[in-house]
């Protein structure tokens, strides 16, 4: 199964069109998404947080708000659609994240502390478009890339990116294509 996290907002999102460019390579997989903006995830509050410690504690992960934490990690892979806002991605990303980060579902402690991947997942796929330009630092793959090696044990994380896309005189087709040529 591949796992389709789409934090586009826009309804003509340059940013989903690549990530489907990119998940018809798996046509013939089973691919589940997950579009933030239907799902109205709310970030992780007090009470939210002592009800999900106190079902971790007692190992009992039925609840739904374990769903997207054991979807996630029985993904097989991982294609991630975010937008490039403010050196980072959409809030929603960031709130799906927390809900995806829980001991037992997706990753263990091992004695030392030392996080130990409980998911499936290999590659993950990390597509985004930006108006400017990204340059070297992007924030927001750098931290998906340091949750999914250091916590869920993905360590084939790539990026699939355009840049550019609303300097004036800009071909954004032609900036797409080079990034779909790119990801062949």
């Amino acid at each position: 199964m591949t796992l389709y996290i789409n934090a586009c907002v826009r309804k003509n999102s340059r940013t989903n069109e690549l990530a489907r460019f990119v998940l018809a390579k798996h046509a013939d997989a089973d691919i589940q998404e997950v579009n933030l903006q239907d799902e109205q995830i709310l970030p992780l509050d007090e009470k939210t947080l002592r009800f999900r410690d106190d079902c971790i504690s007692c190992g009992d992960f039925s609840d739904p708000i374990f769903s997207y934490a054991r979807q996630f990690a029985q993904a097989d892979e991982i294609v991630i659609a975010a937008p490039y806002w403010d050196l980072l991605f959409p809030a929603s990303l960031r709130a799906y994240i927390e809900r995806v980060c829980v001991v037992g579902v997706t990753f263990a402690y091992t004695e030392t502390g030392v996080p130990k991947s409980l998911c499936k997942a290999k590659r993950l796929t990390y597509v985004t478009t930006a108006g400017g330009f990204i340059g070297e630092r992007h924030l927001g793959f750098d931290y998906i890339q340091a949750v999914a090696t250091q916590f869920f044990g993905i360590r084939d994380v790539s990026m699939v990116k355009a840049e550019g896309l609303d300097i004036a005189g800009a071909d954004v087709n032609a900036i797409l294509e080079r990034a779909r040529n790119l990801e062949k």
